[in-house]
C-alpha cells in the first residue's frame, strides 16, 4: 500500500470516527449496561458483606455455622445505621416476599449496642423465629451474587429451587403472556397499518403535485404533535360521551354506546393512527420511482386489475411494504404511554412492567431482564424474517 492510500485510509477512519464514538454513547453503551444489569447481583453483598463471605462454603443444607449468626447479626446491626436494611430487605424478598419484613423487623429489634451480645443465634432468633429455619439462609445464600440468572428467568417465569433445579414460577406465566400479547398486538397494528398504507401511498403517488403537497402535509400532522396529546385525544374521542359514539348513534347504526376504551380496540385504533405515516411514507416512495403505464401495458396485454397487481405491482414494491411493516412492527413493540391511557389491565404491553420494575417495586435486575428478553426476541424474529423473506425483498440489498 502506498503512502498516498494509508493517508486516504487514515483519513476516511478519522472521518466517521465521531460517529461510532457517538452510537457507541447513544446506542451500544446503554444496551451493554442494560444486559449488565439483568445478571449483576451485588445488592445483597453490598449491604450483608459478612453474612455472604460466611455463607461461601455453605453446603446449603440445614441451618449454617454459628458464626452465620453473628455475621447477620453485624451486618444488619451496620444497616440500621446507615439505613441501608431495605435493601437488603428487597433482595432477599424476591424470593419469598414474607422474608422483607423479617429482614426490616430483626434489623429494627437487635439490640443498640452489640459489643456484649453472648450467644448471636440467641440474639437473632430473638428478634425472630425464621432466623431458626433454613428458608431464610438459602434465600440469602441464592441472593449473594456477585452475578446471577435470577431476573432472567424471572423474565421467562422460571425460577431455580433449593437444589438449584428451574421450575415454573408461581406467577401464571405473568411475563411470557405479557410478551405474547406484546408481538401480538404489535402485528395486529402493523397488518392494519399496511392495509390502510396501501391505498394511501397509491393515492398520494398518483396525485397531481397540489393535491399531493395537502394530503402529505395532512398526513405528517400527527407526527408534530406529541403522543401523549394524541392518546388523551382518542381517549376523549372514544369514550361512552364521545364524537364517535355519539355520531353512531344519532345515526342510529348503534343503539348503546360502544366500549372503545379501556380495551384492546381503544389501544388498536390509536397505535394505528399513531404509526400509519410510518407506513405510508415507505410505500410512497416506492410507487412514486415506478412508471405509471406498467398497469396499463398488463392490461393491455390481457391481465385483468388483480393479476396485474399480484403478478407485476406488488413484485415491485414489495421492498417498500417489508419496510414499512419492520418499521412500524418495531415502533409498537416499544409503546407504554398510548396502551396505557387506552388499554385495559389486559392490555397493557411489556414497556409497562418495564417501567413498573423501574419506577414502582425499584427491581432494575427484572427490568433489565424484561428489556433484554425484548430485545433479543426482537432480534431473532428480525433475522428469521431476513431469512424468510430475502435481503434484496425488505430494501436492504
Amino acid at each position: 500500500m502506498s503512502v498516498f492510500s494509508f493517508k486516504r485510509s487514515i483519513g476516511g477512519l478519522l472521518l466517521v470516527l465521531p460517529l461510532v464514538l457517538f452510537l457507541g454513547l447513544v446506542f451500544f453503551a446503554p444496551l451493554a449496561g442494560m444486559l449488565g444489569l439483568s445478571i449483576l447481583d451485588k445488592e445483597l453483598r453490598e449491604v450483608l458483606p459478612r453474612t455472604v463471605a460466611t455463607l461461601e462454603h455453605w453446603d446449603g443444607g440445614g441451618t449454617p455455622p454459628d458464626s452465620a449468626y453473628e455475621a447477620v447479626v453485624r451486618d444488619l446491626f451496620d444497616a440500621r445505621q446507615t439505613k441501608t436494611a431495605g435493601m437488603a430487605a428487597r433482595r432477599v424478598g424476591y424470593h419469598d416476599n414474607g422474608l422483607r419484613s423479617v429482614i426490616t423487623g430483626t434489623a429494627r429489634a437487635l439490640p443498640k449496642n452489640i459489643s456484649g451480645v453472648a450467644d448471636w443465634k440467641e440474639t437473632l432468633v430473638a428478634a425472630d423465629q425464621s432466623w431458626a429455619s433454613s428458608g431464610i439462609w438459602q434465600a440469602i445464600y441464592r441472593s449473594s451474587g456477585p452475578v446471577s440468572d435470577f431476573f432472567l428467568l424471572s423474565a421467562i417465569d422460571l425460577r431455580r429451587d433449593a437444589t438449584g433445579a428451574m421450575h415454573r414460577a408461581n406467577n401464571e406465566g405473568l411475563y411470557v403472556n405479557v410478551l405474547l400479547r406484546t408481538f401480538v398486538i404489535a402485528l395486529t397494528v402493523t397488518l392494519i397499518c399496511l392495509l390502510l398504507a396501501l391505498p394511501t401511498a397509491e393515492l398520494l403517488a398518483s396525485a397531481g403535485a397540489t393535491a399531493s403537497s395537502l394530503l402529505m402535509l395532512v398526513l405528517l400532522l400527527p407526527l408534530w404533535t406529541s403522543v401523549l396529546v394524541r392518546s388523551a385525544a382518542w381517549l376523549v374521542i372514544l369514550q361512552t360521551n364521545g364524537v364517535v359514539n355519539q355520531a353512531l348513534m344519532k345515526l342510529q347504526l348503534i343503539a348503546e354506546p360502544l366500549a372503545l376504551v379501556y380495551n384492546r380496540t381503544g389501544v388498536l385504533i390509536a397505535l394505528t393512527h399513531i404509526l400509519l405515516p410510518y407506513a405510508v411514507l415507505p410505500l410512497y416512495g416506492v410507487m412514486k420511482s415506478l412508471p405509471k403505464n406498467q398497469m396499463l401495458a398488463a392490461s393491455s396485454l390481457g391481465a385483468g386489475p388483480v393479476e396485474a397487481f399480484f403478478r407485476i405491482y406488488l413484485p415491485q414494491i414489495a421492498p417498500g411494504v417489508s419496510a414499512a411493516g419492520l418499521l412500524v412492527f418495531i415502533l409498537a413493540l416499544g409503546y407504554y404511554i398510548t396502551p396505557l391511557l387506552l388499554g385495559g389491565a389486559g392490555d397493557q404491553l411489556l414497556p409497562f412492567y418495564i417501567a413498573y420494575n423501574t419506577t414502582q417495586s425499584i427491581n432494575w435486575g427484572l427490568a433489565s431482564a424484561l428489556g433484554s428478553i425484548l430485545l433479543v426476541a426482537t432480534v431473532l424474529l428480525y433475522f428469521a424474517y431476513v431469512r424468510l423473506v430475502g435481503v434484496e425483498r425488505i430494501g436492504l440489498g
